[in-house]
């Protein structure tokens, strides 16, 4: 059976053959790694207005996908909205403790500028930012607070971000082709997105064209991509896909237990003229504290120059995968021996134990971990099960892992 429920015959074999740079694990790690990714880089990525749904001309689900494919918009401008709510526990107090131990250990190290931790802020809430983009050389994203803001400008060789609340800078460089190849490997725009989305595409899913709507006064096609199966915590994914470029103008995921979305982003004004020149210039304020980060090498994927593979497997003893398409769930050692307890663990073991449940089977006992998308179970033996399923289907892999 074909993986799209419309008119088309497309197969998971051709959507492979359209996106090429599957990774291993490709399909577990899609719909596990969408709200992260998301979370991570969803400063350009879009959520849909609501308004009237426009009159356009008939699609299949093919020949949307191919329109996605095909997009080759170089130059934007506009405003996104994102809100993201992965139902993660009310930390309190410890939250704050430990995000304030962190920068005091880091001090003379990190940055309040550094991107891998300020856009982490994108992960829970609701955030306005503005985008701006010319061609592979030239993006900015700046995410605005109250009475501040906060700048990410790639500029040529240069990366700038700049926290003005802190007024810090954190400067890297990248080799020529470095950053085009990270821009192919990174998930960094709504287009990049949906295609990590699509390659979740298998026998497992349905794809469907469902009606048109308005983005930001854009005409757009909502493309919907839905587990067929039970036991995913992934509900659907709907992208709406501008009508005359086939850039994607929003992605909503929305979990199966219902309610709101985990991700709704969207743009609120977008445009596709060239943005000035003078968007990109940046030059540190007078007074500011510059941190300089290591260059960007091609091939080089964090400041270690790790590939994903390696950021995969590193502290992990034999990662493996049980299941296909959206209820895989991955399995790993931990090397320890589960969650902390008595005195060993003290406090930081019964505040864990304390937002965890309790769960038992042939595998044993151990503790399941939830939020709306992505769930783990740690056995008392120290296996970790993780992925966007429910806590049946964590157990299950378990039991069958044994």
């Amino acid at each position: 059976m074909a993986p799209y429920e419309s008119d088309d015959s497309t197969t998971a074999a051709e959507v492979d053959d359209r996106y090429p740079r599957r990774r291993k694990a490709a399909r577990y790690v899609v719909p596990v790694a969408v709200v992260g990714v998301a979370a991570a880089t969803i400063g350009l990525v879009p959520a849909l207005a609501d308004s009237g749904d426009p009159d356009l001309p008939k699609i299949s689900a093919q020949e949307l996908i191919e329109k996605i494919a095909a997009s080759d918009v170089q130059q934007l401008s506009g405003t996104v909205k994102i809100t993201t709510d992965l139902g993660l526990p009310d930390l309190g107090g410890l939250e704050s403790g430990l995000a304030s131990g962190a920068m005091e250990s880091g001090k003379g190290d990190g940055s309040s500028a550094d991107p891998s931790t300020k856009l982490t802020e994108l992960a829970s809430g609701t955030h306005t930012l503005r985008v701006a983009a010319d061609g592979p050389d030239r993006q900015k994203l700046s995410l605005l607070e109250s009475g501040s803001e906060y700048s990410l400008i790639h500029n040529g060789k240069d990366v700038w971000g700049y926290d003005s609340k802190s007024n810090e800078v954190y400067h890297s460089t990248a080799s020529d082709d470095a950053a085009a190849e990270k821009e192919r490997d990174v998930p960094a725009t709504p287009k990049d997105l949906t295609e990590e989305a699509l390659k979740a595409v298998d026998d497992t899913t349905a794809v469907t064209v469902d009606g048109t709507a308005q983005v930001a006064g854009r005409d757009a096609y909502r493309l919907v991509i839905k587990p067929k199966d039970s036991g995913s915590t992934v509900g659907q994914i709907t992208v709406a896909v501008d009508s005359k470029t086939g850039l994607p103008l929003k992605f909503t995921l929305t979990p199966s237990s219902g309610g709101a979305a985990v991700v709704d982003a969207g743009f609120t004004q977008v445009g596709f003229t060239e943005p000035a020149a003078s968007t990109f210039d940046f030059t540190p304020p007078k007074g500011a504290k510059v941190t300089e980060g290591d260059t960007i090498e091609k091939g080089a994927h964090d400041s270690a120059g790790a590939k994903p593979e390696e950021d995969l497997g590193k502290g992990l003893d034999g990662l493996k995968v049980i299941g296909k398409g959206w209820n895989s769930v991955a399995v790993f050692e931990t090397g320890g021996e589960g969650m902390p307890s008595g005195s060993a663990g003290g406090d930081l073991g019964g505040f864990l134990g304390s937002l965890g449940d309790k769960v038992t089977g042939k595998f044993g006992s151990g503790t399941v971990f939830s939020t709306r998308l992505v769930n783990a179970l740690i056995t008392d033996d120290g296996k970790v099960y993780v992925g966007a399923v429910d806590k049946a289907a964590l157990v299950k892999a378990a039991d069958a892992g044994r």
